[in-house]
């Protein structure tokens, strides 16, 4: 594990000012202090999950109290010079490692888009890499609207829902035939041993937000729980696959309450992990409410958490990585913070679209700081994943 020079003034910066993070009913965790010895048990969604998923499942728990592990979304599949190199990455690039999660996208390989059978190659290659270094995987689904045709941010119809969950309808067995596709892709994905890789699946993600089809301007609240455990049980009853963590992923971009995270919640049977796409800007004090309060659910739910998408796009600040992420996040018990993607753009300087640090970034340096600090876990300095983690019970 590395050592952080700057954990001590990181540390005071947010005890002294960040009112937010901290008060008499939840001091955070002093960082860096080990692992919590008091024995836990968990409960997972899918009870025949694999002994390899259980595992990782206990360890997203147990790395929460050490630190968070950093990922970026499809930052092994290209980056914002590059394109399909193997063993490409733009974290890497900047400091040497690998995040500790590769975060991708299912929605072309399940939907209309299927036919493009060289990303899906590119994916699953990108998959296998993650998981032979024993990183962590967890992958979104931008599906497009199986009713209108449109894409995923297509709400044109507040009927989407309901005709998927009419059995039999021209719809419902559209959206059959796409999770069919996605569970033999899952299903294919076998590590070196043999053996099924995990993966940590948020389908529907930011459904407190109204742009997407299974959003609140699109579904009443039973419809969408309806939808999410219809998709649970199709997958893991249906058609068997018993290698996913089921997370769910509220969008939280102002400072928001425990109610908040539960709008929409499909039930504790069927949820295995608390995550948030924050995208507060530069907004230290709006992440590190939402911070407290997703850790703060996650120990009273006994259910690990994360922020599963964050950035700020185009962003410029030098300091970034050690104001907007590291100091918020510290003493918290988060298990991970993941940023969104870098599009690739070639040559293109206009395209802005990029969340995260690369080659020649002004936040470079700081990226480095943040890299050597005691509570962030890049790809090497992981524990093994896929070994039940000591202390950990998951039934």
């Amino acid at each position: 594990m590395k050592y952080y020079r700057y954990l001590v003034i990181a540390f005071a910066m947010v005890s002294a000012g960040m009112t937010a993070c901290s008060s008499d009913n939840d001091t955070p965790d002093v960082p860096g202090k080990g692992d919590d010895p008091t024995p836990v048990t968990l409960s997972i969604v899918d009870k025949q999950a694999t002994a390899e998923t259980k595992a990782l499942y206990s360890n997203l728990w147990k790395i929460g109290q050490r630190g968070f592990m950093f990922g970026h979304h499809d930052d092994l599949m290209y980056g914002r010079k590059w394109y399909n190199e193997p063993g490409r990455s733009d974290t890497k690039d900047v400091c040497g490692d690998y995040p500790a999660v590769y975060s991708l996208d299912f929605g072309e390989l399940m939907d209309e888009r299927h036919t493009d059978t060289e990303s899906t190659a590119i994916r699953r290659r990108c998959i296998l890499e993650a998981r032979k270094r024993g990183e962590v995987i967890i992958a979104c689904a931008h599906i497009g609207n199986p009713l209108t045709g449109g894409d995923s941010w297509d709400n044109s119809s507040n009927r989407v829902a309901a005709e998927i969950l009419k059995q039999g309808s021209a719809v419902n067995t559209k959206f059959n035939t796409w999770l069919d596709r996605m569970a033999d892709f899952v299903l294919g994905l076998k590590d070196d041993a043999g053996r099924p890789v995990p993966i940590i699946f948020r389908p529907f993600h930011e459904h407190t937000q109204t742009w997407s089809w299974w959003g609140r301007s699109c579904t009443t609240e039973e419809e969408y729980i309806a939808l999410w455990k219809y998709t649970v049980n199709y997958l893991r009853d249906t058609r068997g696959v018993h290698q996913l963590i089921y997370a769910i992923a509220p969008q939280m971009d102002n400072e928001k309450t425990e109610e908040d995270f539960l709008f929409r919640w499909p039930g504790d049977d069927y949820v295995d992990f608390i995550g948030m796409d924050c995208y507060q800007g530069l907004s230290p004090t709006v992440f590190a409410a939402n911070i407290k309060t997703i850790s703060r659910l996650s120990k009273s739910k006994l259910k690990p958490c994360g922020v599963t998408e964050t950035g700020v796009e185009g962003f410029t600040a030098a300091d970034y990585w050690t104001k907007q992420i590291l100091i918020p996040a510290t003493g918290r018990n988060l298990s991970m913070i993941v940023t969104w993607r870098n599009k690739f753009v070639g040559a293109n300087e206009n395209d802005k679209h990029y969340f995260s640090v690369y080659k020649g970034h002004p936040s470079e340096a700081d990226f480095k700081k943040f890299y050597k600090s005691e509570i962030t876990f890049f790809s090497a300095d992981l524990p093994d994943m896929y070994t039940m983690a000591e202390g950990v019970t998951v039934q």
